[in-house]
C-alpha cells in the first residue's frame, strides 16, 4: 500500500492545522500566556510561601535551576539550555516527519514546542524557570511546576494518544 493510498483512507486533518501560520499563532499565543502568568506570579506571589487555592492545590512560587522536577539543577546553565534546544530540534524533526492527517500529534508537538520555548525564555531572562503550581497533601507533595510544563505534559499525552489510536493500516 502506497503512502497516498494510506492518506486517502484516513480522515483529513482539520483546516486549522493544514497550514503552518495557524500553528505558529497557536504556539505564540501559548508562549505569551505562559509568560504573562509567570510575570504576574513573579510580581504578586510571595517567594516560597504556600498560598492555598483549594484542598490539595496551592500556589507556591519557586525557582527551578534544573529541568523537570529540578533534575540536573547542579549542572551549568548553558548545558541545560543546550539540552533543551536539542530536544526542541528533535521534536521539530519528529513533527516534520508526521503525516498531515495526524492532527492530534500536530497539536501535541505544538504544545511541546510552546512549553519548551516558555521555559527557555525564563532561562534566558532570569537564569531559572519560575514554577508556581503545587499539588499536595499533608504527607505528600508533587514537584512544583508551571503552565509551560503543563503544555509539555499535555502535548506528550496527545502524541502518545495519537500513536495509540492511529489505525493499524496507517502504521504499515
Amino acid at each position: 500500500m502506497t503512502e497516498s493510498e494510506t492518506n486517502e483512507q484516513l480522515p483529513a486533518k482539520p483546516a486549522l492545522f493544514s497550514r503552518p501560520l495557524p500553528i505558529l499563532i497557536f504556539i505564540v499565543v501559548a508562549v505569551i500566556l505562559d509568560q504573562a502568568v509567570k510575570v504576574m506570579v513573579d510580581h504578586w506571589l510571595p517567594l516560597q510561601e504556600m498560598v492555598p487555592v483549594i484542598p490539595m492545590l496551592a500556589l507556591y512560587r519557586t525557582y527551578n535551576l534544573g529541568v523537570a522536577f529540578s533534575m540536573l539543577s547542579g549542572m551549568d546553565g548553558w548545558f541545560i539550555v543546550g539540552m533543551r534546544l536539542v530536544i526542541v530540534a528533535f521534536v521539530l524533526w519528529l513533527w516534520w516527519r508526521t503525516p498531515d492527517n495526524r492532527w492530534l500529534a500536530h497539536v501535541g508537538f505544538a504544545l511541546i514546542i510552546a512549553g519548551a520555548l516558555g521555559n527557555l525564555i525564563d532561562r534566558f531572562l532570569y537564569g531559572h524557570v519560575i514554577d508556581y503550581i503545587l499539588f499536595h497533601t499533608q504527607t505528600w507533595s508533587f514537584a512544583v511546576f508551571n503552565l509551560a510544563d503543563s503544555f509539555i505534559t499535555v502535548g506528550a499525552g496527545c502524541v502518545i494518544l495519537d500513536e495509540l489510536l492511529m489505525p493499524k493500516k496507517a502504521k504499515a
